[in-house]
């Protein structure tokens, strides 16, 4: 099937919480990066235990603008530039939420945050386990993630498997402006680790919304897109890319559901078989390669739970098996709403 996408906006599906002070504002139009920087400065405001830095978040505001003008609000001692050394940062942040403070940190880009592996896997992910609950760590670690910005090596990783993979993470992406304040907002108060993936490509994508805002909670998936005839299931900057498909196919005479995960880890269900059981028929959808992506284990794990009601395989629409390519090459390797349908029509229908 032939299919031409365009960069269009989702509309959220979130409202101001009901304990939020009154606002007259109507709403306006926000990108995700103000979104983000408004969650990250209410935090700030309300709990003097919330502290944000990084590599640039500082004065320069973050290479994406995401910290622009908290330091200077806040002060140097509430945000603050940190040292080029990524296990510093993450190591500092152990400390610091051991001693009742909430930590935000930001890992430049996806593949920067590789140099802190070691203390993200061993130390923040383990210590509630190591000390049998006596000790939280509150932190939250930014990583900005995936491709599609036309950036050179390391900086359009899709790492999401292996935070995903490691017990005592909770793993959380946002598609969309008004998911980017409210799951920010809930990982911050969150008394155990949250990694916060942001994807990039979306930075400048616009909704119409009034800040603060709540979505659906953390840990629970959304349905996006109501159908009957197959699901599709996306994350952070596929989600777009499913809702395209859907559009596209619906011109074919497919109903196609698709759901936004939200929450990578832990993972939801019972919104994904709801709609699993209805429609037969699924379909995962991300950046990263294929081999040992987290679409396998999305695989895996709704084939477990919903055999009997499948008429065909999970399909995987992912990256390639290599290295994330030079920016030239990268419109050939991120997963698009042709490659979904494309991938759609190997299923047998008249099962």
């Amino acid at each position: 099937m032939s299919v031409e996408t365009t960069d269009t906006t989702t509309t959220p599906t979130g409202t101001a919480p009901a304990d939020s002070a009154p606002t007259d504002s109507a709403p306006t139009s926000v990108t995700m990066t103000k979104a983000l920087n408004q969650a990250l400065r209410d935090a700030l405001a309300e709990d003097e235990n919330v502290v944000v830095y990084g590599e640039d978040v500082g004065r320069l505001g973050g290479v994406f603008r995401v910290t622009e003008g908290l330091r200077k609000e806040f002060g140097p001692e509430r945000v603050w530039d940190s040292p080029l050394a990524e296990s510093g940062i993450a190591g500092t942040a152990v400390g610091m939420a051991m001693a009742g403070m909430r930590p935000v940190i930001e890992m430049q880009f996806d593949a920067y945050a590789y140099p802190a592996f070691e203390q993200i896997v061993s130390h923040i992910a383990k210590m509630r386990n190591r000390t049998k609950g006596r000790v939280t760590l509150p932190i939250t670690i930014r990583i900005p993630y995936a491709g599609d910005i036309g950036g050179v090596e390391h900086h359009s990783d899709s790492s999401e498997a292996y935070w995903t993979s490691t017990p005592g993470l909770t793993v959380v992406t946002p598609s969309n402006p008004a998911d980017a304040y409210s799951l920010l907002r809930e990982s911050i108060a969150s008394d155990d680790p949250v990694i916060f993936m942001e994807p990039k490509s979306r930075y400048w994508m616009k909704d119409r919304l009034s800040l603060p805002v709540t979505t659906a909670p953390m840990n629970r998936a959304e349905v996006v897109r109501e159908g009957t005839d197959a699901t599709l299931l996306a994350y952070g900057p596929t989600v777009r890319t499913a809702l395209a498909a859907a559009e596209a196919g619906g011109e074919h005479g497919l109903s196609i559901e698709v759901i936004d995960l939200r929450t990578l880890s832990p993972f939801d269900d019972e919104t994904v078989s709801d709609s699993v059981r209805k429609t037969s028929r699924a379909a995962v959808i991300h950046e990263a390669a294929q081999f040992g992506g987290y679409g396998a284990e999305v695989a895996a794990r709704v084939t477990e739970r919903n055999f009997t009601y499948l008429a065909a395989p999970i399909l995987r629409v992912t990256g390639f098996d290599v290295p994330y390519p030079s920016p030239k090459l990268e419109e050939f390797y991120l997963p698009t709403a042709e490659r979904v349908l494309d991938a759609l029509e190997s299923w047998d229908w008249e099962l």
